[in-house]
Parts: C-alpha cells; structure tokens; sequence
C-alpha cells in the first residue's frame, strides 16, 4: 500500500504529496537496509562457542567485536521502529508535524531524519 491510495489529494497542507511520496519511498528504503543489517548483526552477536579453538588475545578481539556488534543492533532496532513509525504516521495523515508545538517539520530536516517528531526548535529547546 502507497501514500496515494491511504491519503487524499491535497491532504497536506504544506508539505507537497510529490515530497511526501518521495519521503515515504526514502523511509521503504532505509527499512530494507535495516533489515539486512539486522540479519547479518543477529549472526555476528551469536554467543562465541568455548569449543572454538581461537588463542586468548583472538578470543577477548572476538568478545569485544561482540560487544560492539550488540550496541549497533540495538541501535538499528531502534531506528527501524521509528522508521515504521513514520509510516504509520503517514498513513494516518499526522507526518511532518511536531509532536512539541504543532508546527510543520521542514522537509529538508525530513529528508535527512525521516523519524524526526519534532522540529529543529523543539528539537534544541529554543521553543
């Protein structure tokens, strides 16, 4: 399902639905990437096997790669969440407005931030 069929035309008051579509296809893209990463971060946060024969400096390299591994997953899950999010708000007609003042998100930081919820204001508290 796309935005054209969920939104009516003209439903957005500032932000165009070309931009929109644009975002919406921006944010599709950035979950299938997050998806993958996702996979291959699952199978590199795997416990390490004791019976694997690796000498003690390789063996502290490998829990530390871990570690590391396990951060960055739990930082994509969470990226990927706020991702679906943004396609849940725009199919419910609400993306692109802040969730502080109301106001409209500029596209520009919607470009860059699809997930953003709050605009650069609110964002750095000059609201």
């Amino acid at each position: 399902m796309t935005i054209a069929t969920i939104i009516p035309a003209g439903y957005y008051e500032g932000m165009i639905e070309k931009e929109l579509q644009e975002i919406e296809k921006l944010i599709r893209e950035r979950i299938r990437e997050m998806e993958t990463s996702l996979a291959y971060l699952k199978e590199e946060t795997k416990a390490i096997e004791p019976s694997v024969s690796l000498g003690r400096l390789t063996r502290m390299e490998a829990i530390s790669e871990k570690g590391v591994n396990e951060y960055v997953l739990a930082g994509n899950k969470l990226t990927l969440e706020k991702l679906n999010n943004a396609l849940d708000r725009i199919t419910k007609g609400i993306y692109g407005r802040c969730i502080r003042c109301g106001g409209e998100i500029p596209i520009g930081r919607l470009r860059l931030v699809p997930e953003a919820l709050v605009c650069v204001p609110c964002s750095s508290g000059k609201k």
